[in-house]
């Protein structure tokens, strides 16, 4: 493969017509021989992710996998990225959406799979019959096998003989040609049997002469198992895909822009301002320019509490209005829109390939020959040992029915599939399959305060008044001074105040207090220092007491005011803090109890950040702490044979983020955070960190159940086959099953919480 050269671009094509592992490997050659294509292709979401230098014509990817003997679709670029001048034209769609490629996918299997099991089913069964029961063989029941499994064999089996034809045109064999060759070799033998070595005549029983036995059976049977096989498979693999079907459904599908026009969706285009009324789902990201409502964000948070929006406040295209109606400015469209980046990197997550799938891709290509040479050498075997050629014939049908390499392909990129969309499902973004396996070896969580562990708002905690203030009255003045203030602390003082009045002449005292005038006094806040150096006077001991008690676990804001006449004088308390997540001691506790190490990192004072540890039972606290000094912790632990799980929301958690084995970054932090990071919450409840933790070992499981399995059939299954002891029957049926278990084994994964 050649470097690449140019600026890359990323394509997502949907490809049509492949159906075992050993396709998987001949696509991606394919494409990976193009000098500068990056390719990994899937079978289970049937498309392939190709990164390709700027200057290459597109249409060559596509070239190269119809060359590989399948069918290539482009996905239609999202129509929400236009010009901003373009007008509201018409929508016209071209190409391929990923909700396009969903519902043609479903249609396909439904108009072509279950009517052809069906037919062939019904016509298989007297063949089955007549072939097992001796009793029910009439005169002539040869023919009338002949003529029920013909159609079953040659029309029923038409898709693996399909493929099987396009593969052998390319030089190349897959699953559906140990399907073609075992089942025909059944059919053609029988028809030889029924013409030339007797088994035609009228009266004749099955297997009475030699030469004289016929598999009709066999070979319809073994068709119709590997039809219903091969449904059930494209079902599961459709149910598999729910999630980011889901995900690419919560989007309105018209909208009503501000002067009363509905227009499609995917039509609006940024600075549009449209309505959303009661009810209804907001058509995309935008700023909120008149109105009031709640809205409800579960569907993208998992947070079950719904958020007040009003003028300024920011909303998220696929969430749903609450109790008001809302004038939007639309401020992302198309893939620009935080639901299309969130369902980007859900596929992006499904199409990425881990360790052990790239390893069964690459025994499930070289599978397929190895398969045939042991058919023709199990044939060979039995008539060297001097048994009949029919014992012989069965044995090696056996082995070519019974081989399948479809399980072992299918068995990771199905459980990532499902794995994935349900952990979108549960405000979990899991970019790729490596975030998943690092997941279950993770032994340490770091944990950061600010933002993980506390809400990363200041909150007003304590009020306390000298003898003689009103407290209310201490609230509104102060509260009404700092309303002035940027300051987090001051914002917190003035959210708590019952009522703000005018303030005047203003002065701000940057890192020591502020100073202003309120209801015709003069007011001030700010530090002990800062009081006392402004009133003149030590702080009254009650309040000094105050003082001592909070000072180690909050901000604490000395007020006082000037009564005309009368000198300044401290008179008020307010103590602010980062208040701890409610869940937060429950998630630590789940993390200890799951056999993590768990420990804080953090920038705050010693005091403060022991406090907040000991309140959710955590022994090991590194407070003062640098970002380079967060990275380098996370180093030192890896260096000691840890694997480490960094979880923060900071720009300067970014760096710990990128270097633990495995980042989760929460909800409403920084893009710095959540780039860096492999695991992305949506919400920002930290019981979202115990559930991808909990989630991602439990796909591990699963993945390695399917392995096992599918190792373990072809394993044991192949060797009885070899030995006669596997009849082509019960072995196209366990075949068919091995693949139908590992996708129903993942799909167990939709349940997962």
């Amino acid at each position: 493969m050649g470097g690449m050269t140019d600026e890359a671009r990323t394509e997502v094509l949907d490809i049509e017509g492949m159906t075992c592992a050993s396709c998987v490997a001949r696509v991606e050659r394919k494409l990976n021989a193009i000098d500068g294509v990056e390719a990994q292709v899937s079978l289970a979401t049937e498309s392939a992710r190709v990164s390709y230098p700027a200057g290459l014509d597109r249409a060559e990817l596509t070239r190269a996998v119809d060359a590989a003997g399948y069918r290539a679709h482009l996905r239609r670029p999202d129509p929400g990225v236009r010009e901003p001048h373009e007008a509201h034209e018409p929508h016209e769609s071209a190409g391929h959406s990923p909700h396009d490629a969903m519902d043609h996918s479903e249609h396909h299997a439904t108009v072509s799979s279950w009517p052809r099991v069906i037919a062939s089913a019904i016509l298989a069964a007297p063949v089955l019959v007549l072939g097992m029961v001796p009793a029910w063989q009439f005169p002539g029941w040869q023919w009338v096998s002949f003529a029920l499994a013909t159609p079953v064999v040659l029309w029923g089996g038409w898709p693996f003989h399909r493929a099987t034809l396009k593969n052998l045109r390319h030089g190349a064999v897959t699953m559906d040609t140990l399907v073609t060759v075992g089942t025909l070799a059944a059919y053609l033998w029988s028809v030889w049997a029924l013409v030339f070595g007797g088994a035609g005549r009228i009266g004749m029983s099955h297997g009475s002469e030699p030469g004289a036995e016929v598999y009709f059976e066999v070979a319809a049977v073994v068709t119709v198992f590997l039809l219903v096989g091969r449904a059930i498979e494209d079902r599961a693999r459709r149910r598999a895909g729910a999630a980011l079907r889901a995900l690419l459904d919560l989007g309105a599908r018209d909208v009503e822009l501000a002067d009363g026009r509905r227009i499609p969706t995917d039509r609006l285009l940024i600075g549009d301002e449209f309505l959303v009324r009661p009810g209804e789902t907001i058509a995309t990201d935008g700023v909120v320019q008149d109105g009031r409502a709640t809205v409800d964000e579960s569907m993208l948070t998992g947070e079950s509490v719904p958020v007040e929006v009003a003028v300024g406040s920011e909303v998220t295209g696929g969430t749903l209005a609450q109790g008001g109606t809302l004038r939007v400015r639309a401020t992302g469209v198309g893939a620009q829109t935080r639901l299309a980046r969130i369902a980007a990197l859900v596929e992006n997550a499904q199409l990425a390939k881990s360790g052990v799938q790239r390893l069964a891709d690459r025994i499930s290509a070289v599978f397929v020959p190895i398969v045939i040479a042991l058919a023709v050498l199990t044939l060979v075997g039995w008539l060297v040992a001097g048994q009949p050629v029919t014992a012989g014939f069965t044995a090696a049908v056996a082995v070519l029915i019974v081989a399948c390499p479809c399980a072992l392909g299918l068995a990771t990129p199905i459980a990532i599939l499902v794995g994935s969309g349900r952990g979108a499902q549960l405000g979990i973004l899991i970019t790729g399959p490596e975030a998943i396996e690092n997941a279950d070896r993770i032994d340490t969580v770091a944990l950061d305060k600010t933002g993980t562990l506390t809400t990363g708002h200041m909150t007003l905690t304590a009020v306390s008044v000298v003898d003689g203030i009103d407290e209310a009255e201490a609230r509104d003045l102060v509260g009404s001074l700092e309303a002035a203030s940027e300051h987090p602390v001051g914002v917190a003082i003035a959210a708590a105040s019952a009522s703000l009045r005018p303030v005047a002449d203003v002065t701000a005292l940057p890192g020591r207090g502020i100073l202003g005038a309120v209801d015709g006094r003069r007011v001030f806040a700010g530090s002990p220092e800062f009081a006392a150096e402004h009133t003149g006077t030590p702080l009254p001991a009650e309040l000094a007491a105050v003082v001592e008690a909070h000072e180690t676990t909050a901000t604490v804001i000395v007020a006082g005011w000037v009564e005309p006449g009368t000198p300044a004088r401290a008179t008020a308390v307010f103590a602010v803090a980062d208040t701890l997540r409610p869940e937060a001691a429950d998630a630590v506790a789940q993390l200890r109890a799951s056999g993590l190490a768990v420990l804080l990192l953090t920038g705050d004072a010693e005091p403060i950040a022991r406090q907040i540890a000991a309140s959710v039972g955590i022994d090991e606290v590194h407070a003062r702490v640098s970002p380079e000094g967060k990275v380098a912790l996370v180093r030192a632990r890896q260096d000691a044979g840890h694997r480490v799980a960094m979880v923060g929301d900071g720009v300067n958690d970014a760096g710990a983020l990128a270097t633990a084995d495995l980042g989760v970054a929460m909800g409403g932090g920084t893009d710095a955070a959540s780039h860096a990071g492999d695991i992305a919450l949506t919400g920002s409840d930290l019981g979202g960190v115990v559930t991808a933790l909990r989630l991602s070992r439990r796909v591990m499981r699963v993945i390695r159940g399917n392995l096992f399995w599918a190792f373990a059939y072809n394993v044991a299954a192949l060797p009885l086959a070899a030995l006669g002891l596997l009849n082509p029957m019960i072995a196209g049926a366990a075949m068919a099953f091995s693949s139908v278990f590992v996708v129903l084994n993942s799909l167990r994964l939709r349940r997962a919480a």
